[in-house]
């Protein structure tokens, strides 16, 4: 598993769990919930924010925000 601020552009994961932190409610009012899937869409160019594909809708997340989510990679057949 790794976070998801390390997930690079055009690649999507599944959200496996969150750091235990107050942050982790919000994010999953945002349609961020374990088992959804998520598709790094852009990248800011300094790194912050990144913007997101999850629950049919684009998000964006300060790179603090994704760092406290960890995902497993979806990997192509």
């Amino acid at each position: 598993m790794i976070k998801l601020s390390s997930l690079s552009i055009g690649k999507s994961a599944v959200i496996r769990e969150f750091e235990k932190s107050d942050l982790h409610i919000k994010l999953m009012e945002m349609g961020c919930v374990p088992g959804e899937t998520v598709k790094i869409e852009k990248v800011a160019p300094l790194g912050d924010p990144i913007s997101i594909i999850v629950a049919g809708y684009n998000l964006s997340l300060r790179k603090s925000e994704a760092d406290h989510i960890w995902v497993e990679e979806v990997t192509a057949r």
